[in-house]
């Protein structure tokens, strides 16, 4: 049977399924995980353990219309810099909870655009941070980039502050898609900022680029990646545009008429994919690409690769601690989310208390369901014997949903002596099976397009 045909007819191109991130996924949190639990959390972590950091920065110059993150516009930096003071406050309050000797495997700053923080305070919050929780031997300081709204002060002070992995966004490099999601980034500044950033030793590049944009056709995200490739970044997010204007407004902007189908997403993808393999890139999951030797190939290799809010990561830390408005942080007791709106974060640091305002605290089979979907969508392979020795689950428990989600994906999925496998031909429905693992009602939950 044709491909294309057995994805139409198991529902590929109709599905709307989690990108789990995070299992359960964040529509899912509730409102009895709050700062007293975020405390306790913090204080559990053992003395000495790696931990990493994620700090958000909910400010942009220009609101992106494509963009579906929490952030607001502004084109005065005082609102930026108060938020800077409030990061500085929660940073104090976290060394209050946070265990002796805890230190960074990884520090990531995102927004938003971090970028607009000007550079002395940049220089400051990386201080702060640091003081309170050093970097490990070998850790990662990455910082996404706009080539929109960076200057040589700015990626001076990242540089001086320690920034050792710097991520741009991309999306399409072509003039018309970029006019029709308001996020208009010449390829000449693109190319010359990266330039710069190595130029300050910063050897480690990110770049994401997006597919199912408005008008984008073939051969329009074939030029784009060609592009994309003479920077030579060591790692690269292929991700599906998310159009969900009921969540994201902004996105009201965007010509739906102009969007491809979704047969035509996978067509995209598939353009963009032999492209970056191609050119040498390791597939990494489903929409990640990698050098060779870049950090997450070779976790990839080790059966180390893990997934989180970020995406993939080859960070081994027992804990994410999320800093910022509408930041989550990750637990081995649960999940925590920061108050999204800037104004009720700010107030409840300034209260001196954190602002967790919803969460999950793991309980059931939560634990053992996140890795078996973990497993899937970083090595498309899950082992029974694995989940029976890591969760104490019965075989028989792991048979039965094993059985249960393969029943309806045909040759889709295989199952063998304890072995859950996606082969190749079925990758495009990762999410959908992952989906068939997932015990929590997906029917409210408005999620992204499956492909």
């Amino acid at each position: 049977m044709k491909l294309d045909t057995q994805l139409t007819r198991l529902g590929l191109f109709d599905a709307r399924v989690p990108r789990y991130t995070s299992y359960p996924t964040a529509p899912h949190f509730g409102t009895s995980v709050g700062p007293g639990d975020f405390a306790t959390w913090i204080e559990a972590i053992p003395e000495g353990a790696q931990i990493s950091l994620y700090l958000h920065v909910p400010f942009c110059r220009r609101l992106c219309w494509f963009c579906a993150c929490r952030t607001q516009g502004t084109t005065s930096d005082d609102p930026v810099i108060a938020y800077a003071q409030t990061l500085h406050q929660e940073i104090a309050l976290l060394a209050r909870h946070l265990p002796r000797g805890v230190t960074l495997s990884r520090l990531h700053w995102g927004g938003g655009t971090p970028t607009m923080l000007p550079p002395d305070e940049m220089r400051r919050l990386a201080d702060a941070v640091f003081r309170v929780v050093p970097m490990a031997q070998g850790g990662e300081f990455s910082v996404e980039i706009d080539p929109n709204e960076v200057d040589d002060a700015r990626l001076d002070a990242l540089a001086a502050s320690g920034m050792n992995r710097a991520s741009i966004g991309v999306q399409d490099f072509d003039p018309e898609i970029q006019k029709a999601i308001g996020r208009e980034q010449s390829y000449e500044l693109t190319r010359t900022i990266a330039e710069k950033i190595r130029e300050r030793g910063i050897r480690s590049l990110n770049a994401d680029i997006l597919y199912g944009l408005p008008h984008q056709t073939n051969v329009r995200i074939a030029e784009s990646v060609q592009k994309l490739l003479t920077l030579s970044p060591d790692r690269v997010a292929l991700y599906g545009y998310a159009h969900v204007p009921w969540m994201s407004r902004r996105q009201q902007m965007i010509p739906s008429d102009a969007l491809p189908r979704p047969e035509g997403r996978l067509e995209l993808f598939e353009t963009a994919r032999k492209l970056f393999l191609w050119d040498g890139y390791d597939e990494i999951g489903i929409d990640h690409f990698a050098k060779p030797e870049d950090g997450l190939a070779v976790a990839q290799k080790a059966g180390q690769l893990r997934r989180n809010f970020q995406g993939y990561t080859d960070d081994p830390s027992l804990a994410l601690v999320g800093l910022g408005a509408s930041s989550i942080s990750r637990f081995p007791q649960g999940f925590a989310q920061n108050a999204s709106a800037t104004a009720a974060h700010t107030k409840a640091i300034r209260d001196k208390r954190f602002s967790t305002h919803k969460g999950h605290a793991f309980a059931g089979e939560d634990l053992l369901r996140a890795r078996i979907i973990e497993a899937l969508m970083c090595d498309f392979v899950v082992d029974r014997a694995e989940l029976v020795q890591a969760f104490g689950a019965s075989p028989a428990r792991v048979d039965e949903l094993f059985r249960t989600a393969a029943a309806g994906f045909e040759d889709m999925v295989a199952v063998e002596n304890g072995i859950f496998r996606i082969p190749e031909r079925g990758r495009p429905l990762t999410r959908m099976i992952a989906r068939a693992f997932d015990a929590y009602d997906q029917s409210k939950a408005q999620h992204s397009a499956a492909i």
